[in-house]
């Protein structure tokens, strides 16, 4: 809740009274998790929290806990402690990279219900690969138990520069006839179709919830997603956290002040595409690319010309994992030519923790990243630094998406929408 959780009180300190939406946010952060806390939060009457309270009864989105501490100073009973009801929806959540993709079913809590991983390629199109993902939406609710009409949201990660204003991916270099697509209603309508469920009438095909809501479909980059997760989960007070995904290409993701910084169109982190000075061709059409050198997909071309079978990041993974030599050699090369460009956004950033994610992050890459970047970067930019790998692994994305889609229905705002939309 880092980046959100100050909005109710800096907006009552300005005289705004509090609606319901920003009580909840005060009871979802911890901030104020008693009827007596959130009239002291907030300033308003014991009638009023009461009433809007009970509107987020009536929509199941809270529920009683345990009994808290004595509220008054003057003792009495203990005040019952008021708690998110994370059941009462789930989020679908989906990573995709060029050659797989991986599906899960996500409480609200971001626990991860049912998961699936499989063969999805990126360069079969969009409407095959968001046809796919349809199906596996509905093995995986079926799988958790969960019904189609409790799905409340989906999320997303994709390889590329996205527009999330459109949900549409943005000239991607590795995403082969992507650009401009539209899918958040292919994916909507293909899980619609798969889950046996009724479109809203005159939108995209997206399915809808009991409420007869339509289900929103949240699109962004996937490193930005895997650093979204894993700094909620991992480094919650973190306030400029940045993380390095080395697959089949290169792209970073950050969170300042606990939001995603994707810069003004999304294009921010696309560092794969940082010229090197070297002549090797990219996928973009660009010679001297970063990415055309230093990433999975250059490790295993140069795997490859040396008699070594590897087509893709992964496997350049399988082959370090076997503690093959000259992969490590590779990776090692790597990690030195990403470090050396992470030294300038090390400086520019000043992030507390780097993380290096993907089918590189192993051993040898980062040893390469550390002895290049702190050769390079400034001892001030480097003094309170923590790089490390990821904790989440193959799941960042997926937490990170599902984790997009429940701040993005339960904002103050959207609240107060969704709660009138109910009736409530």
């Amino acid at each position: 809740m880092a980046g959100t959780a100050g909005r109710a009180a800096k907006a009552m300190r300005a005289g705004h009274q509090a609606s319901a939406g920003e009580l909840l946010e005060l009871v979802r952060s911890g901030r104020a998790t008693t009827r007596g806390a959130l009239q002291q939060a907030t300033g308003l009457s014991r009638a009023t929290v009461g009433q809007r309270l009970d509107r987020l009864f009536r929509a199941g989105w809270l529920r009683e806990g345990a009994g808290g501490p004595v509220d008054s100073p003057q003792g009495g009973r203990p005040s019952i402690t008021l708690e998110f009801d994370d059941e009462h929806a789930v989020v679908l959540a989906a990573d995709l990279d060029t050659r797989h993709g991986r599906a899960a079913v996500v409480s609200l809590s971001g626990e991860i219900q049912a998961e699936h991983h499989g063969s999805l390629r990126i360069e079969d199109g969009p409407d095959a690969v968001l046809g796919e993902l349809g199906r596996w939406f509905a093995e995986l609710l079926e799988k958790a138990g969960q019904r189609a009409d409790a799905v409340c949201g989906i999320g997303i990660a994709v390889p590329g520069p996205v527009d999330t204003d459109t949900g549409k991916v943005v000239q991607p270099p590795i995403m082969p006839g992507w650009d401009g697509y539209d899918i958040r209603g292919r994916l909507g309508r293909a899980f619609a179709e798969h889950a046996g469920i009724k479109t809203a009438g005159g939108a995209t095909g997206a399915g809808v919830t009991r409420s007869g809501a339509r289900i929103p479909v949240l699109v962004d980059n996937d490193a930005n997603l895997m650093a979204y997760g894993e700094q909620r989960t991992g480094y919650p007070d973190c306030s400029a956290f940045a993380l390095v995904k080395v697959s089949t290409g290169i792209g970073a993701g950050m969170v300042v002040g606990g939001s995603i910084y994707r810069g003004v169109d999304g294009g921010a982190g696309d560092i794969g595409h940082i010229r090197v000075g070297a002549d090797a061709l990219c996928r973009c059409g660009s010679y001297g690319c970063l990415a055309a050198v230093a990433s999975g997909g250059a490790v295993a071309r140069r795997l490859a010309e040396s008699g070594v079978p590897a087509t893709s990041g992964s496997d350049v993974r399988d082959l370090l994992t076997a503690g093959h030599p000259e992969a490590m050699a590779l990776a090692r090369e790597a990690g030195r030519q990403v470090g050396d460009v992470l030294a300038t956004v090390v400086t520019l950033l000043n992030p507390g923790v780097l993380m290096i994610a993907g089918d590189l992050a192993g051993t040898p890459f980062l040893t390469g990243v550390r002895e290049l970047l702190y050769q390079r970067a400034l001892p001030r930019s480097t003094a309170h630094l923590d790089v490390v790998t990821s904790r989440l692994g193959e799941r960042a994305g997926l937490v990170g998406a599902g984790a997009l889609v429940v701040e993005y229905l339960y904002a103050p705002e959207r609240v107060e929408e969704r709660l009138a939309a109910l009736g409530v």
